[in-house]
């Protein structure tokens, strides 16, 4: 029975940084969705991102973030292995390590209309349902209308409704360089932490 299972919600990313946008986004499919636990998944080497700020610095900042949350855990299973990081292959292996785990893999709108173009995406379909996050600069007609696309080959999607937010790594990382302050975007921790290695500042 599928009501039988473990509920894990999975968040994604090179989390260059991690910011608030990450953690409300997490807390409120955890809540929605009734899930059991939210795994955060830091990518290690990301074939789709250049620049990456290392994966060892990365992680730990994710840890920073989630230490406070309970309903959230951080896992190394990309971060630790060697060469890309793809999707498909994380979720068969932690289908493999908890089959009686059902996964919800969290993304933002954006991501609906470039999973295709991902290694694999039927077997991402088959191992999990997606949790699509409606970002209103999107049209809500055209995200259902490339959900059922996606449908066609096999995607279960979920949506889920839920304010704008306003943050992204990208600009965090633009603040830093100008030395201004990013207490609002991410955890206080995390700020320090950025602070304290120095991250993101112009060489």
């Amino acid at each position: 029975m599928e009501n039988a299972c473990t509920k894990i919600g999975i968040m994604g990313g090179t989390f260059n940084p991690i910011h608030n946008g990450h953690l409300i986004l997490a807390d409120t499919a955890f809540r929605t969705l009734a899930l059991d636990k939210v795994l955060f998944i830091p990518s290690g080497n990301s074939y789709m991102k250049e620049n990456v700020l290392e994966t060892k610095k990365r992680v730990e900042m994710v840890r920073i973030a989630i230490e406070k949350y309970p309903q959230f855990a951080l896992s190394l299973i990309e971060a630790d292995r060697q060469g890309n990081s793809y999707t498909s292959e994380t979720l068969e292996c932690l289908t493999k390590e908890n089959p009686n785990a059902c996964y919800f893999l969290i993304m933002g709108a954006d991501s609906l209309f470039q999973i295709e173009t991902w290694f694999q995406p039927e077997k991402i379909f088959l191992l999990a349902k997606i949790v699509c996050t409606v970002r209103d600069n999107y049209d809500m007609d055209k995200i259902r209308k490339k959900g059922q696309q996606l449908r066609k080959l096999g995607a279960d999607i979920i949506y889920l409704d839920m304010p704008k937010i306003e943050l992204s790594s990208t600009d965090i990382r633009a603040k830093v360089k100008k030395q201004l302050s990013i207490l609002e975007d991410v955890p206080a921790e995390v700020a320090a932490y950025i602070q304290r290695e120095q991250l993101y500042c112009e060489k």
